[in-house]
This record gives C-alpha cells, sequence and structure tokens, in this order.
C-alpha cells in the first residue's frame, strides 16, 4: 500500500505532505520522516464541521464548545503522499527579498491600531504590547480578531514586545482558525481570567492596607 502520511520519527507525529514536515522541521528541528500508511485522522464536528488531527484536539474542541459528535472521514481525507518537494516560486521570492530590502530602510514606528479595544483588550489583563501586536496583525479589525490572533501566537517569544512596523504599513486580516462558538468560550474564559486577577490585586491592596494602619 502506498504511503499516504509522512511519520516524524523523533516525536510520532503524522504529516500530511512535504511541505507539512518541512514546517514541522522548522518548529522543532526533527529531521527524522519516513513515508508511513497511517492516516492522518481528520475527526470532524458535526455542528460546526471543524475537523480535528487528533484525540486530544477533539477533546479541546468539545470542553471550549460542547460539541460533542464527530464524524471520522479520515479515509475519505487520506491519499497517496507525493514526495517531491513544494516548487519555489523565484518570482514571487524576487519580490520578497526586495520587499525585505525595502523594508529594513523604511522608518520602523508602532502602528496605529484601534485604542478602543486595546483598552479592552487591556481590561481582559493582556499587555498594551500584546494587544497592540495582536490588533495590528489581525488587521486591525475587531477584538474577535484580534482574540484569535493571541491564542494561535500565545506562545511566540515575541508576543509581550511592542512590535515596530515601516511606516505606512498595512496588514490584512486572516481567515479566523477559531469557530464562532470556540471564540465566543475563549472570550468568556480569558473575562473570567481578568476578572479574577482583578480581584486578587484588590485583595492584595486591601491587606497591604490594614497592614499599614496596623503600623501607624
Amino acid at each position: 500500500m502506498a504511503g499516504v502520511s509522512l511519520k516524524c520519527g523523533d516525536c510520532g507525529t503524522l504529516l500530511r505532505s512535504v511541505e507539512e514536515a518541512q514546517q514541522h522541521a522548522e518548529l522543532t528541528n526533527h529531521s527524522n520522516f519516513s513515508e508511513s500508511t497511517e492516516a492522518v485522522l481528520n475527526l470532524v464536528c458535526t455542528a460546526c464541521g471543524k475537523p480535528c488531527r487528533s484525540k486530544t484536539e477533539s477533546d479541546l474542541h468539545t470542553k471550549r464548545t460542547g460539541h460533542t459528535e464527530f464524524v471520522d472521514k479520515t479515509s475519505e481525507a487520506a491519499k497517496p503522499i507525493s514526495l517531491e518537494a513544494p516548487k519555489v516560486d523565484e518570482a514571487a521570492t524576487s519580490e520578497e527579498a526586495l520587499n525585505a530590502d525595502a523594508s529594513q530602510d523604511a522608518e520602523m514606528v508602532v502602528p496605529e491600531v484601534d485604542k478602543t479595544i486595546v483598552e479592552e483588550l487591556e481590561v481582559m489583563g493582556f499587555s498594551t504590547a500584546r494587544a497592540t501586536r495582536a490588533l495590528h496583525y489581525s488587521g486591525n479589525a475587531s477584538i474577535e480578531a484580534a482574540i484569535n490572533w493571541i491564542v494561535e501566537h500565545e506562545s511566540d517569544p515575541d508576543v509581550d514586545q511592542m512590535p515596530l512596523v515601516p511606516a505606512n504599513t498595512k496588514v490584512e486580516a486572516p481567515k479566523p482558525s477559531l469557530t464562532p462558538e470556540e471564540l465566543k468560550a475563549k472570550q468568556q474564559e480569558l473575562r473570567e481570567k481578568a476578572r479574577k486577577k482583578k480581584e486578587e490585586e484588590e485583595r492584595r491592596m486591601e491587606r497591604e492596607r490594614e497592614k499599614a494602619r496596623q503600623n501607624v
């Protein structure tokens, strides 16, 4: 039987294409891949259509949304894998290089974003830098898009660094990876964390004030 996936020999992750394997290698530094007849799991939520690639991912989806029914479409999605590396668009690569050179010469500034949404994100417990970065790279479109970006990039090492971009740079809003139900659940979770953090801070300040009164 022809291989339908590439398996990482370092961690066991199944990948659908050479391109996915290359991305996995860049993120993890893993380099031991082999062709496998084991298909990548494809569990599709019957309520919203979200595909999940593992039981852990489907369990997390259920926890976030309450959706419990999934259809196993693994066999439908499985197809013989091509071992050819994706072709590089030389014209696009050259254009990106030219744009990169131009960006290096341009003045670097903090991007202009919606201050009202930044304040809302700060109330939810995010730093000004993270809120600004999320809003800018999500297209400065909405708080929902910004939260979606934060969820996807919360492990980035520079997530709490104030972004600097060439002057007059515009970023298009990316397509959301969370369903509306997941996004709503995530917003509620973040608001709850912010509320608890605020209450803890108020209790801490009250204890300090009480201690100061006792020392008078």
